[in-house]
């Protein structure tokens, strides 16, 4: 089944008086890109974070974010003046700069106390009941991101299950054209012959139209064709996560066959059906640059 790599994935959990929120957001990437954002307080564990995101989410441009809020009377956090401060500072400088005006009734405060370092912890030390909260959190997230993945990966399947049909059809509109293509050829190399005024032998030039009629046949490359397009659906159905590069590849090749075709067809009619397999295998490749 295909997976997009699309997706968006939230999970909270409370532990004394802190609420910490998990954001994964996913978007295409060739490869695994991955950023984090985390309070300085749970930096030591970052590196663990995003060993774990990058093997369970494997491709993408990949996001994570944790956020930490106060919901109790006391915080075992405390703002940190200066840094507001110069996140303030920085921000309007940005501002002046691309000339975006700030609006006078901008929240300054719910951006800010998201911010790195805004927050600083009392404590010294993550306690292990805390991370193991945060971990379990974290999956929480993961999981929600690969379900809206496959959610996507349907939608896709269902694009690419009908563009291949198209070029399947299409592929069957080119069959009427071809007897009127191979006589027309003999036609034209008859009056060609003709033309010149000169004696030869009717019977050796049959022969050597059949060999050359029989160098532009493309019963092959539709027979190509069709196992590329099989292919193709069989591997949308393979039991693995990470096909999208697969996809791709085979897409190629239904492109390399397609443009074969339409080199040796010689006939304006099947040109214009292979220029509507063009469009649709075009749509398939934006489709797979998406695909996990």
């Amino acid at each position: 089944m295909l997976s997009s790599m699309t997706g968006f994935g939230r999970a909270t959990c409370e532990i004394k008086n802190k609420k910490i929120t998990i954001e994964i957001k996913s978007l295409n990437s060739a490869k695994l890109d991955l950023s984090s954002r985390v309070p300085s307080y749970y930096r030591e564990k970052e590196i663990d974070l995003r060993r774990i995101v990058a093997k369970e989410l494997e491709r993408g441009k990949i996001d994570v974010s944790l956020f930490v809020e106060n919901v109790g009377n006391e915080s075992a956090l405390q703002i940190n003046p200066s840094v507001m401060a110069a996140y303030v500072k920085q921000l309007k400088a940005a501002a002046d700069e691309a000339g975006f005006p700030i609006p006078a009734d901008y929240d300054w405060l719910t951006v800010l106390l998201r911010l790195p370092d805004v927050n600083r912890a009392e404590q010294n030390e993550l306690e292990d009941e805390e991370w193991q909260l945060i971990l379990e959190t974290l999956n929480k997230a993961i999981q929600i991101v690969k379900d809206y993945r496959r959610k996507e990966g349907e939608t896709l399947e269902a694009i690419f299950t009908e563009k291949l049909n198209n070029i399947s059809a299409l592929i069957l509109d080119v069959e009427p054209f071809e007897a009127e293509r191979t006589e027309a050829q003999r036609q034209r190399i008859l009056e060609r012959f003709n033309s010149l005024g000169i004696n030869f032998d009717i019977n050796r030039l049959e022969q050597e139209m059949i060999y050359y009629i029989e160098k532009l046949d493309i019963n092959e490359e539709k027979n190509r064709l069709r196992d590329n397009l099989a292919h193709f659906s069989n591997s949308m159905n393979e039991e693995k996560n990470c096909n999208g590069k697969h996809l791709g590849f085979v897409a190629q090749e239904i492109g390399r066959e397609i443009n074969t075709l339409g080199s040796k067809c010689n006939h304006s009619e099947i040109q214009k059906v292979v220029t509507k397999m063009k469009d649709e295998l075009e749509q398939i490749k934006e489709q797979v640059l998406n695909t996990l």
